[in-house]
C-alpha cells in the first residue's frame, strides 16, 4: 500500500514526549497518515510531574467510532497505546472489529506496567481485560514486565533464554499470534528485543545506555508499527524500532535538564533513513 493509514488509540500528554504526542510525529515521519483516537487528555504525564490536570474522554470513543463507521473510513492499521480502564480497553476492542478491513493489522501496546509493578491506578482486572485485548492482535508488544503480567508468570531481572522462551510458550497458548518483547537482556553489557512470529524466535541486541527515559516504549511502538505498515518484514522493523530508541537516548543523554522524555525529534531524520535503505 503506497498510502497506509493508521488509527492510534491512547491519551495525550500534553506536555512529556509520551503517547500521543509521540506516536503522532514518529508515525507520520514514516510516511504513513496518522489518525488519532485520545483516550484522556493530561496537562503532562504522571511521571515526575505533579498536580497535572486529567479529563477522562472514555465515553467519547463510541460516539467516534460510530460517525467513522457511518462515513466509512476504515483503517489499514490500528495501534492501541496506554488506555486507562477496563472499559476503554473494551471499547478499543469494539473498534477494532468495527473500522478494519480485511488485511488490517491490530497491534497492541499493552502499556500498564514496568520494573515489575503495574502503574499506579491499575489491578488485576484491568490486566485480564488487557489479556483479551491481546488475544485479538496480530502483534503484541510488551517489555518484561508486562510479559510477566499477562502471562501470570514470576517477575526476573536475572534470566536466560529458558525464561522467554517460557514467556512466549504461554503467550502462544494464549492464542496471540506474534509477540515483540522489549528490553531483554541476556548480560549486562546489551539489550534487545526478542520477536517471535509465526513460531519461530529471533533476537536482535544492541547497546545497553546507562540512562533510561520516560516515554522510550511509545518510541519504539510508533517506530515499529510505523515501519511494519510500511512493508518492512517484522524482524527489521523491530531493528529499525530499536535502534532508534537508542538514538533518541543518546540525543537526550546530552542535556542532563531534559529528565522528562526522551529527544526523539532531532534524529527522527535517522529513523527516516533506516526506513529508505
Amino acid at each position: 500500500m503506497s498510502y497506509p493509514r493508521v488509527l492510534t488509540i491512547q491519551d495525550i500528554s500534553c506536555v512529556g514526549q509520551c503517547s500521543l504526542t509521540v506516536a503522532l510525529p514518529v508515525i507520520s515521519a514514516c510516511g504513513v497518515e496518522t489518525c488519532i483516537l485520545p483516550s484522556a487528555v493530561l496537562s503532562t504525564h504522571t511521571g515526575g510531574f505533579k498536580g497535572f490536570t486529567f479529563r477522562d474522554l472514555t465515553e467519547d470513543m463510541p460516539a467516534i467510532k460510530d460517525h467513522w463507521v457511518s462515513e466509512g473510513i476504515k483503517f489499514d492499521a490500528i495501534y492501541s497505546g496506554y488506555l486507562g480502564s477496563t472499559k476503554q480497553i473494551d471499547y478499543v476492542a469494539d473498534i477494532f472489529g468495527a473500522v478494519d478491513k480485511e488485511n488490517t493489522i491490530k497491534i497492541v501496546d499493552p502499556a500498564m506496567a514496568d520494573h515489575g509493578k503495574l502503574y499506579y491506578g491499575f489491578n488485576g482486572e484491568f490486566v485480564n481485560a488487557m489479556k483479551e485485548l491481546c488475544k485479538v492482535a496480530d502483534y503484541v508488544i510488551p517489555n518484561i514486565t508486562e510479559a510477566a503480567f499477562l502471562t501470570d508468570s514470576e517477575y526476573k531481572t536475572d534470566y536466560d533464554r529458558e525464561y522467554i522462551d517460557m514467556l512466549l510458550a504461554k503467550f502462544s497458548a494464549m492464542g496471540c499470534k506474534n509477540i515483540i518483547i522489549s528490553g531483554v537482556s541476556y548480560d549486562a553489557d546489551t539489550t534487545g528485543v526478542v520477536v517471535y512470529k509465526d513460531g519461530e524466535y529471533s533476537y536482535y541486541k544492541h547497546q545497553k545506555l546507562s540512562r533510561s527515559c520516560h516515554g522510550t516504549g511509545d518510541i519504539f511502538a510508533s517506530a515499529f508499527v510505523g515501519s511494519v505498515v510500511k512493508g518492512k518484514p517484522v524482524f527489521e522493523a523491530a531493528k529499525i524500532a530499536a535502534d532508534y530508541v537508542v538514538e533518541c537516548i543518546k540525543e537526550t543523554i546530552k542535556d542532563e535538564s531534559h529528565w522528562y522524555g526522551a529527544k526523539f525529534e532531532p534524529v527522527l531524520g535517522k529513523l527516516i533513513e533506516s526506513l529508505n535503505r
